[in-house]
């Protein structure tokens, strides 16, 4: 090896450990994530998992069933919202997708419904079980929070915006809307919309609730993934359009596959390219 070779091999050497510790350094600083619906526990995962990845990123978790994620971020509160729906005013990216599951009492008979009749559920127009062959019961529906994206892209893909009665219990969690649902005398009334992931859950822990197929779809991951399942909302993260480079971190941590696999866990991944 000459010493031109020598010497030149020494600064491409040192430009590519500049260009490293330039980039590593990038991924630093503090990162906030805002949201109010059921994936607090996914995103905190991600956020964990991003932290280990790179030591010098700190990712808050601001979590409450009453935020505005959106107001949040507009207002530099939070660099990244959790959401269901998009804002023209936001960059926005899909890391997931979540069904929306439809969800009775165990010992409700009712078979199955179509997506006109779950409209028309829980816009009142449908006021009774028997009507879609299930027991003489009237329909106690059970409605979700107006800020949270689970209640909007509910509303929207039924075309039902502002139309479920004002009389309908409002329950913002989860797990609380499946307790009520169980709890409920008497017990074949109660019907609501919940995440999936939850109803899920909930099925194969053994709880006395079931999903009710929509449009002869069982409510599944794959059903979900591939659009059979029509009931579902996309998981969004949305930030403002300006360059951040821990945003952007974040964002495609969340796409590549070790993050894809933390959301698996609770949802449905994205679908492979």
């Amino acid at each position: 090896m000459t010493v031109g070779q020598f010497v030149t091999g020494l600064l491409v050497g040192l430009t590519l450990c500049v260009s490293h510790a330039d980039i590593f350094a990038q991924i630093a600083g503090n990162l906030i994530i805002t949201g109010n619906g059921p994936e607090q526990t996914t995103i905190e995962a991600l956020a964990r998992a991003f932290e280990k990845a790179n030591p010098r990123a700190y990712v808050d978790i601001l979590w409450d069933e009453n935020a505005k994620p959106l107001q949040l971020v507009k207002t530099d509160q939070a660099q990244i919202a959790v959401t269901g729906s998009e804002d023209p005013a936001l960059s926005v990216t899909q890391i997931g997708w979540d069904g929306i599951g439809i969800v009775v009492h165990l010992s409700n008979f009712t078979k199955e419904v179509t997506k006109q009749q779950v409209a028309d559920i829980f816009s009142g127009k449908i006021k009774e079980w028997s009507e879609l062959g299930g027991p003489e019961t009237k329909i106690l529906v059970i409605d979700r929070p107006r800020n949270q994206n689970v209640r909007e892209a509910f509303e929207t893909q039924l075309g039902i915006g502002g139309q479920i009665p004002d009389s309908a219990k409002v329950i913002g969690v989860d797990e609380a809307v499946v307790k009520t649902v169980v709890g409920t005398l008497p017990p074949l009334s109660a019907a609501s919309y919940i995440s999936l992931s939850t109803g899920l859950s909930a099925v194969s822990g053994g709880v006395a609730v079931r999903l009710l197929p929509v449009d002869k779809v069982e409510p599944e991951v794959p059903t979900v993934k591939d659009g059979r399942y029509s009931l579902r909302r996309p998981l969004l993260l949305l930030s403002k359009k300006e360059p951040n480079t821990l945003v952007e971190a974040f964002t495609k941590f969340a796409l590549s596959p070790p993050g894809q696999t933390i959301i698996g866990d609770i949802y449905v991944p994205m679908p492979n390219k």
